[in-house]
């Protein structure tokens, strides 16, 4: 493909993406998300898809898309989060969740797209995570069909570590703040979260970009993706780069006014 890795559109872009493929997905909860890789994926029809990601959207919104249409079968992720529809479906026996400590899922896909097979950490050590037992999908009358195995652990420098595989995916869908035409990469604040290391994951990883500039323009040292990793980028409309949904928006209201009596003076 040359340097330049832009394609014309998310629906090019995702259109390869089979049924039964894995995909590992940036974002954190609804912050920094591929909004519209993800609505494209939609529209393709691609099922029974394995999704990596941190946690799976919200209901009707980013990868809750696609649990919404049942196309999702098994997911690994760190925690359910505010998605009722997610829980539903894994408490009834309807998807495969496989649930990992957040820090661990990150490194295992770093870890992945580094060549790294596995790798011990002292997270999760006495728990189901080491010793098995983890419900990782329920039969409708809430017994458990599957659960996971234990995990090899040992010992190094006197402290006991958990085995955990890398984690390596068909696809990637990210999201980036800017992106040169070679795809090396920028994420603002919090959207470098998952992105980083999902991108890094997959074997073919896609990137939706607000912002698409020459090769060149982004100094070395801010790219915080080498473009190695990027296979296709998707150029979005200012439009589509200025959205930014949050799963919920919380305020504390008026302040009451603070008095002072003369005995407390």
């Amino acid at each position: 493909m040359g340097l330049d890795k832009v394609v014309g559109s998310a629906a090019e872009a995702v259109a390869d993406i089979h049924s039964g493929a894995s995909l590992a997905v940036g974002g954190f909860g609804l912050v920094g998300i591929p909004w519209f890789l993800i609505e494209a994926l939609r529209e393709q029809g691609a099922d029974d898809l394995m999704v990596v990601s941190n946690n799976c959207g919200v209901d009707g919104a980013g990868l809750g898309l696609l649990l919404d249409d049942h196309r999702i079968s098994r997911v690994i992720a760190s925690y359910i989060g505010e998605n009722k529809e997610f829980g539903r479906q894994y408490l009834a026996g309807e998807i495969t969740l496989e649930l990992t400590p957040q820090g661990t899922l990150a490194e295992r896909m770093r870890a992945g797209g580094s060549g790294i097979g596995a790798f011990y950490t002292p997270t999760g050590v006495g728990t189901m995570v080491s010793d098995g037992g983890l419900p990782y999908r329920y039969h409708p009358d809430g017994t458990i069909a599957e659960a996971s195995e234990p995990k090899e652990v040992r010992e190094f420098q006197g402290k006991q570590m958990v085995l955990e595989e890398g984690i390596v995916t068909d696809f990637a869908l990210v999201r980036a703040t800017r992106v040169d035409r070679a795809g090396n990469a920028q994420f603002h604040a919090a959207s470098r979260n998952f992105n980083v290391p999902a991108a890094m994951a997959g074997r073919v990883t896609v990137v939706e970009a607000e912002e698409v500039v020459e090769v060149g323009e982004i100094d070395p040292a801010d790219v915080h993706l080498p473009g190695i990793f990027v296979k296709r980028i998707v150029a979005l409309t200012p439009e589509q780069a200025a959205r930014k949904d949050i799963e919920k928006r919380t305020t504390r209201g008026e302040r009451p006014t603070q008095t002072t009596s003369s005995k407390e003076a």
